[in-house]
């Protein structure tokens, strides 16, 4: 029966991946509407040929591998528990140490060695891709220094998680999952706080806006919008990559602008104006708090989902996954599989209110600028150092698009201008 369930498991994740390769690579047609050929939003206006090909090429590819990415984690996990390893772990951790904590603690830095062993592959091909493809410049020892940083800090805030909630299943075999997730909304908070100021820092050098010529014009168009900013951040990502970015970050009095320098150095200042622009509408309207408010909804849901799915799962099926009941350690791969579907499961949705925030900033953006040709510009910029496509795949803009769309963004620029032509 185990090595049955093995086989179906990894039968399922290949019939998986070869549906999204024919998907993507044969049923997915990336020809453009009609109605837009020749507009700005058509590639071919402004990529040259062979930036058109190698878009076509690396997005395919890019989408195939982040399609594959997260159910290679479910099946990491599913085997781990299928083939006793996660039964081995807690028996190793047992066999180490005394204290239960402890115990726990080493159980955890076992599982997350395995599954980032296991991972790393993928995620090394998908470093290599966009190194081929000229969109990374990271070197791998910064690479894995980034990987490594990963590693101990999902390991740093598992094991504050961890112990809580299985001390909570064993308190509270129904109620756990509220519980849990009321414990969870300062912990939300809090990291939400910190990691403009203790997190982003571990990967990258932040500093006040070297321009003050710019950071001026930004500060005076944030004083319009009412936003009492003292400054604008950047943060030097040209040692990694060539795409461009600009985000907000941070709640309460840790919420930061943040701006690329590969996008102070390849775009001109009308263009990052909108682009600030665009980044104070999510200040002014407040969709840090409603995107934390989001997630906590979701997190409730998600939690409560994984509750009556562990109980179903090793009532079913607890003698072939090795595992005591849902409040033994080794039932913690079971809980990451879950909440991981779970969460794939909700991306098209959380992608969606993503989408339509993004919508109302470009709208806000543009009001504000009332300056077409630079915004215009700006995302034929972003296209092209990012070889992203103008109109991705409906599976692809469903599960991955947390903005709309280049050929959307654009064509709506395109009738503003149109609108408001004199």
């Amino acid at each position: 029966m185990v090595r049955k369930m093995g086989v179906y498991a990894v039968l399922a994740y290949c019939i998986y991946g070869l549906f999204f390769y024919w998907y993507l690579f044969y049923f997915a047609n990336p020809k453009l509407p009609f109605e837009y050929q020749g507009t700005r939003a058509d590639p071919s206006t402004f990529l040259n040929g062979r930036e058109l090909m190698l878009t076509e090429e690396y997005s395919k590819i890019r989408n195939l591998l982040f399609f594959l990415s997260t159910p290679f984690e479910w099946l990491i996990y599913f085997l781990i528990l299928l083939f006793g390893l996660s039964k081995a772990f807690k028996r190793w951790a047992k066999k180490s140490a005394k204290y239960k904590l402890l115990q726990m603690a080493i159980y955890l830095f076992w599982l997350q060695v395995f599954a980032f062993i296991a991972t790393l592959p993928l995620n090394y091909i998908s470093y290599t891709l966009s190194k081929t493809y000229h969109i990374s410049t990271q070197s791998f020892p910064s690479w894995m220094k980034d990987e490594l940083i990963d590693f101990w800090l999902n390991f740093g805030t598992w094991l504050i998680i961890v112990p809580v909630l299985y001390w909570l299943m064993k308190k509270s075999r129904k109620r756990w999952w509220l519980y849990g997730w009321l414990l969870s909304v300062p912990f939300t908070l809090f990291m939400m706080f910190i990691q403009p100021v203790v997190i982003d820092p571990l990967y990258n050098d932040f500093y006040p806006l070297k321009n003050k010529h710019l950071e001026s014009e930004i500060l005076s168009l944030a004083n319009k919008a009412h936003i009492p900013a003292k400054h604008v951040f950047e943060v030097n990502m040209a040692d990694k990559t060539n795409a461009m970015n600009a985000y907000v970050t941070g709640i309460g009095s840790n919420a930061r602008i943040v701006l690329w320098d590969t996008t102070l150095n390849r775009l001109n200042d009308k263009q990052i104006l909108f682009i600030m622009a665009h980044e104070m509408c999510h200040y002014v309207e407040k969709h840090i708090y409603y995107g934390v408010a989001g997630y906590l909804l979701l997190s409730l849901i998600g939690l409560y989902l994984t509750y009556r799915l562990m109980n179903w799962a090793s009532g079913r099926f607890g003698k072939e996954l090795k595992i005591l009941g849902v409040r033994d350690i080794s039932s913690l791969p079971l809980f990451l599989m879950f909440l991981s579907m779970l969460l794939f499961a909700s991306s098209p949705l959380t992608n969606l209110v993503s989408r339509y925030e993004e919508t109302r900033a470009d709208r806000y953006a543009i009001e504000m600028t009332k300056d077409p040709k630079a915004a215009i510009s700006s995302f034929q910029e972003l296209t092209k150092s990012g070889l992203s496509e103008v109109n991705p795949p409906l599976l692809v803009k469903l599960f991955r698009y947390t903005h709309p769309t280049m050929l959307e963004r654009i064509s709506r620029l395109e009738e503003y201008e149109i609108k408001h032509r004199k």
